[in-house]
């Protein structure tokens, strides 16, 4: 039988719960004070404890404290008559599973002991990891910070606390919200993920909170919103950066109250969910600039997670690739198991990951259709030359202006648009802009791909020629290369066609440069990111044939 541990000065109080507590089948031990409760800790083996947080002669905050140091595995809640969400968020940091607010409804009181319950048998099931193992297949590595990760995981699980997650994209933020879900005492309720960039702003507060019918056009039956289909559960904002200020307001008092009002409703709905966010632009910035609540800020930032970059954990780099190639090859039906060639090993664990986890397991599956056999070759894997010197994306950090990877280089400087040089000397261009493609200007590129031996790896990949030819109509331009009798006549397929071509065959050159991660080639040609998919789009040129993830791309 299970037994509780209950520390409250109301001696009505204790006898209720103790009541309420037998009827579930339930034993429990009743403290009046700090030193009986501690004294009880220390003489019993508690399933679980419930403390008030004003105690004659302490706080239920000690308690905690004294519980999270000593008797981890147990888990304890705060009840109160005295409740505030800034009481509440420093218990749950200190490690309480739970904060509730008086006066306790039984049907409130049983669902925290079931709930401390549930955190309990979690807890005995991570004792026996040779029976259970719920980060098998889900969380891949052996690195220092992935062990650091997954403790951090089960010690989040047990709380209620809201949790934000952060990191590049690619890094696994779902994974490791999935993860908290199932670990915690919710699990057999709904984990509801949602992306908060995909819903447009004018169906947000639907998608949300849910409408009834006929509340407006288009509206022909009720809805469900996501706050209550993950009611009893998690509800996961993935890039919650990308909410706009109208619905933060609103997310703030479903947050604070625990309470929603379906569009076309008269009355609120109580809801119980756990809260997860996650993004990878910088919050604290977007505070400072005006474009992010501070409130809203502070009540999902509660608890914060740094995921940890593929980059950052390399040792994991090859323990993921043959899990991938497992994966890969049970989905795809594959008879002959696959295998990386010790070449093929050494240019994975010493590629730039700007995409992370997603980019590795894209260049799996672009290597394992190339293969030949059960072989993967280096060039099955069609790496850029370029990706030991691509520096690393960064990305702002609440603490710090900027977060690189330690032994990568810093970002090369490219030289101005000047004279062109010898294909040998000349750097690439950068000054590329919409004014060269409306004069007609004729783009040649003349890369060299292959370094000479007094070249480094990096000058292999900036030494570009780019000769441009006479603008058509005679105009001339300083510093550009003098055009040719025969270049400088009118293009027979028209104006519009030739200057189309020219910009496509310019997009594609500096494509090619940065291995298609269309975020370095928007950087080549000094243009923005939408600038160039634009313009990609418009020319027909192939976004599919990516084989860098774009780190400014709006999936995570």
């Amino acid at each position: 039988m299970s037994l509780a541990l209950i520390i409250d000065d109301e001696v009505d109080l204790c006898r209720l719960m103790q009541m309420t507590l037998k009827k579930m089948g339930i034993e429990s031990k009743v403290a009046y004070d700090y030193a009986t409760g501690v004294s009880h800790l220390q003489t019993y083996n508690f399933d679980f404890c419930l403390t008030d947080l004003k105690l004659p002669d302490g706080t239920g905050l000690d308690i905690v404290k004294f519980i999270s140091k000593n008797y981890a595995k147990t888990p304890v809640a705060v009840i109160t008559a005295h409740g505030s969400m800034d009481l509440a968020i420093e218990a749950l940091k200190l490690g309480a599973f739970d904060f509730v607010n008086k006066p306790l409804e039984l049907s409130r009181l049983r669902q925290l002991v079931e709930n401390a319950l549930k955190v309990a048998e979690n807890a005995n099931k991570l004792n026996c990891k040779e029976v259970y193992d719920p980060f098998s297949n889900r969380l891949i590595g052996q690195s220092n910070a992935i062990a650091q990760l997954k403790t951090t995981i089960q010690k989040l699980a047990r709380s209620q606390a809201p949790v934000f997650l952060w990191g590049e994209s690619g890094t696994g933020k779902e994974v490791v919200a999935k993860l908290i879900h199932d670990l915690s005492p919710r699990c057999s309720a709904n984990f509801v993920p949602v992306n908060c960039g995909a819903i447009p702003s004018e169906l947000m507060e639907s998608e949300f909170f849910g409408h009834k019918k006929g509340s407006f056009t288009g509206a022909t039956a009720d809805k469900e919103g996501l706050f209550q289909q993950a009611n009893g559960g998690t509800l996961f904002l993935d890039e919650v950066a990308d909410l706009p200020i109208s619905m933060q307001v609103k997310l703030l008092r479903a947050i604070q109250e625990k309470k929603i009002r379906p569009i076309g409703s008269a009355q609120e709905i109580a809801v119980d969910v756990r809260l997860l966010s996650a993004t990878h632009k910088n919050l604290a910035k977007l505070v400072e600039t005006g474009e992010f609540r501070q409130d809203l800020y502070y009540r999902i930032n509660v608890i914060e997670v740094k995921l940890p970059s593929l980059n950052e954990r390399r040792d994991d780099i090859l323990l993921l690739a043959n899990h991938f190639i497992s994966l890969i090859a049970e989905d795809w039906g594959l008879s002959q198991p696959l295998t990386l060639s010790n070449e093929a090993a050494v240019q994975l664990a010493n590629h730039h990951f700007a995409g992370n986890v997603r980019e590795l397991r894209n260049i799996l599956e672009r290597a394992i259709t190339l293969a030949d056999d059960n072989v993967i070759e280096a060039h099955h894997l069609n790496l850029p030359l370029s990706a030991a010197n691509v520096p690393p994306e960064t990305i702002e950090t609440p603490n710090q202006s900027i977060l690189s990877t330690p032994s990568q280089p810093s970002a090369p400087k490219v030289a101005p648009l000047a004279e062109p040089k010898s294909a040998a000397s000349s750097p690439i261009n950068t000054s590329y802009s919409s004014n060269l493609f409306a004069s007609g200007y004729k783009v040649k590129p003349n890369i060299q791909l292959t370094p000479t031996p007094t070249q480094s790896n990096h000058e292999a990949l900036t030494h570009e020629s780019l000769t441009l030819d006479a603008p058509i109509g005679g105009i001339n331009a300083p510093n550009l290369a003098q055009p040719s009798a025969e270049e400088g006549q009118l293009p027979a397929e028209g104006l519009e066609e030739y200057l189309m071509n020219q910009e496509r065959k310019v997009i594609i050159a500096a494509l090619n440069c940065s291995g298609w991660n269309r975020t370095q080639a928007a950087k080549l040609l000094n243009t923005t990111f939408r600038s160039l998919r634009y313009r990609m789009k418009k020319l027909g040129i192939d976004s599919g044939s990516d084989i860098n993830s774009d780190s400014d791309s709006d999936e995570d």
